[in-house]
């Protein structure tokens, strides 16, 4: 897709189809797998280390992923400032290569349709009157991210990882204030294993803020504690959209993309591990997605291209909704 307007129903049609969208795995251990440094800025190499990028994100086209994540998650200005990468054009030039890599990946599938989804992560601040940073402020650099990743050519947006619906909100409209009214959104929250995010938002309320408030129609659950979880949240978010479906008369999707167990860290190596979530293990969790109705699933922190290949074989022998 040329860089410009992103699509606008394409992805809502092909969760509409009734066999779940597969989506990619963790970016970060991938890249510290080919020598990045724990404390390095994961956008710059989008620059510096390009072909890392897109060997990551070709490892998972080639497992079976349908969405490709942009490598910008912490692609804001709060969070490039930490690496004294945020200036307005380091800001600009970063994104639009991490959405440009994807593109490429995805572009380069004959088989299939892959599509680009724009990572927005948190800012890592906490929003007014919790702390300094005004609604406003965040929803200016989302903004200024989203218009970015637009230019390098995503197909949608992903909001995601987040704990407050404060920042949801500025996050969502910093997008609409970039690219339009009618640009395609999904948000995804980070719940622990008392079934709350760090900021106390339940699965439910979560998905309702975003739904009615928000106007957003794909909404679900990534990263958190592991697979089983996020399937407890996932049972909770399934109950309300069959409930909100009904009250607004218009579909829903769900998303489930859970990390890959719990990590643990070696006191030794300081080297971190994800023993849980095996292919296997990710695999079984995501046939159980599916038959809970969630439409597009993937992984988040600790998967690989292996788990991604486990997922999509045990997903293609389930059969259409």
């Amino acid at each position: 897709m040329a860089a410009g307007t992103p699509k606008r129903a394409a992805l809502a049609e092909r969760l509409a189809q009734g066999r779940a969208v597969l989506g990619d795995g963790g970016m970060g251990t991938q890249l510290m797998a080919r020598g990045m440094k724990l404390g390095d800025c994961p956008e710059l190499w989008n620059v510096e280390h390009a072909s890392d990028v897109r060997a990551v994100h070709d490892a998972y086209v080639a497992a079976g992923a349908c969405v490709l994540e942009t490598n910008s998650f912490g692609g804001n200005a709060y969070r490039l400032r930490l690496h004294a990468l945020d200036s307005p054009e380091r800001i600009a030039a970063l994104n639009r290569a991490a959405a440009a890599l994807a593109r490429a990946s995805a572009d380069a599938c004959t088989t299939r349709q892959v599509y680009v989804a724009g990572s927005l992560g948190p800012t890592g601040q906490l929003l007014a009157p919790l702390g300094p940073l005004s609604e406003v402020d965040a929803r200016a650099a989302y903004a200024t991210q989203a218009a970015a990743l637009r230019d390098g050519g995503v197909d949608f947006f992903l909001v995601e990882t987040m704990s407050a619906l404060e920042e949801v909100r500025a996050a969502v409209l910093g997008v609409r204030d970039a690219c339009g009214e009618t640009v395609q959104i999904a948000v995804t929250m980070s719940f622990g294993r008392r079934g709350r995010t760090i900021m106390g938002v339940r699965p439910a309320d979560g998905l309702r803020f975003a739904v009615k408030e928000l106007g957003v129609r794909i909404v679900g659950a990534n990263c958190g504690s592991g697979p089983q979880e996020t399937l407890c949240v996932m049972e909770e978010m399934a109950a309300a959209r069959a409930v909100l479906e009904k009250e607004l008369g218009t579909r829903v999707f769900l998303v489930a993309q859970a990390n890959a167990g719990t990590p643990t860290t070696d006191a030794a190596t300081g080297e971190t591990s994800y023993a849980e979530g095996t292919p296997d293990v990710m695999a079984a969790f995501a046939e159980r997605f599916a038959a809970l109705g969630v439409e597009y699933i993937g992984a988040c922190c600790g998967s690989t291209p292996a788990h991604i290949a486990a997922m999509d074989a045990a997903l293609q022998r389930m059969p259409p909704k």
